[in-house]
């Protein structure tokens, strides 16, 4: 467990604009600025906010839970046991954060496409984030987000 628990904090870590803190119930956060991406647990779950379109959607695909102490909040759930599953957390992670990037990036609409085919994004999910990519670049940052 404390492998994947690596892995994934040094994968995460490296995305741009993420900074890691200690997490008020053990483990640890990620944020872009002051909001969190998501945060794990030592045990190996994964905790991440969404707006309710997205978690609904995770949701109805399997490809989350409800989060184990405040269902219905847009927070969702996984727990990581396995390679198959640091993976997964990984995609859960990045998707959180792509909502973020793209508000930051001068680019946002080339690195929408970018991510969505490095996510392999559904159909679905590729409209669940189309209102996060900004009409207008207003941002500084010059540089797509690194994979």
């Amino acid at each position: 467990m404390r492998l994947y628990l690596k892995k994934l904090e040094q994968e995460v870590s490296g995305w741009r604009h993420i900074s890691i803190h200690p997490h008020r119930f053990a483990g640890v956060e990620f944020r872009f600025g002051d909001a969190e991406v998501g945060h794990v647990h030592t045990n190996g779950i994964i905790d991440i906010p969404f707006p309710r379109s997205i978690h609904d959607s995770l949701l109805a695909d399997d490809l989350a839970e409800e989060h184990h102490w405040i269902p219905n909040s847009g927070w969702i759930t996984f727990q990581m046991r396995s390679e198959e599953d640091l993976s997964h957390a990984l995609w859960l992670m990045r998707l959180s954060y792509l909502r973020y990037a793209l508000k930051r990036s001068s680019e946002p609409r080339k690195v929408f496409e970018q991510e969505s085919e490095r996510m392999r994004l559904s159909p679905r999910f590729k409209s669940l984030l189309g209102p996060f990519v900004p009409k207008t670049a207003k941002q500084v940052s010059a540089e797509p987000i690194p994979a």
